[in-house]
């Protein structure tokens, strides 16, 4: 997959300010600090793109950024960052703001296509979990993405992931990627993913 351009084009806080474009979204969906924002880079090949904080929680509005690629059954989109959920130390209010306006896009929006849900392989949280059932709840396609596979050794990853999908209740049907930003290990088979999500048309699961 060739990316022709990449470009972040703004954050949005209510549903008046999304872009009205009306091309596909895929939207990255994880907790604070799994790594959506490495993802975005990592897939796009653009350092800085998506801005990498060492600080949990940071992002609080819905980013959206605009591809241009190769791809002539899809060659435009938005890969969309969700604020991350479950770090503590945002406060109860700012909270409270973020999962009204999380779900009212992922219920209202008709351009996305599918989520790549981030969880970081050496263990799923029990926000993790939480969101996992309400995601499925919503009917939207998934890809579920282990992530900061680096941190684990070879012999480690099979019973991590054998964690992984026990812990979220996956079917076995379902597939995991794992994926690294470190080492780009998984970048070309979510590539793969994305353009399933996007050339199967609509995002409820099942559609097309």
């Amino acid at each position: 997959m060739k990316i022709l351009s990449a470009e972040f084009i703004k954050s949005c806080t209510t549903p008046e300010q999304f872009p009205a474009d009306g091309l596909p979204e895929v939207v990255c969906v994880g907790r604070s600090n799994v790594g959506k924002s490495s993802l975005i880079n990592t897939l796009t090949n653009r350092d800085g793109l998506a801005k990498v904080s060492r600080t949990p929680g940071k992002t609080r509005v819905i980013n959206f950024f605009r591809l241009i690629l190769s791809d002539t059954q899809a060659p435009r989109l938005f890969l969309v960052d969700l604020p991350g959920y479950g770090y503590a130390k945002v406060s109860k209010s700012v909270r409270a703001e973020w999962g009204p306006m999380i779900q009212h896009y992922l219920e209202n929006r008709p351009q996305v296509r599918g989520l790549l849900f981030l969880v970081d392989v050496r263990g799923p949280s029990p926000h993790d979990v939480h969101t996992s059932q309400w995601l499925h709840a919503l009917g939207l396609r998934r890809v579920v993405v282990g992530t900061k596979v680096d941190q684990l050794t070879r012999r480690e990853r099979a019973p991590a992931l054998a964690v992984l999908r026990e812990t979220l209740a996956l079917d076995p049907t379902e597939p995991v990627l794992l994926f690294s930003a470190k080492t780009r290990e998984g970048r070309d088979d979510l590539w793969a993913a994305i353009r399933d999500l996007l050339h199967k048309g609509g995002g409820q699961a099942g559609a097309g």
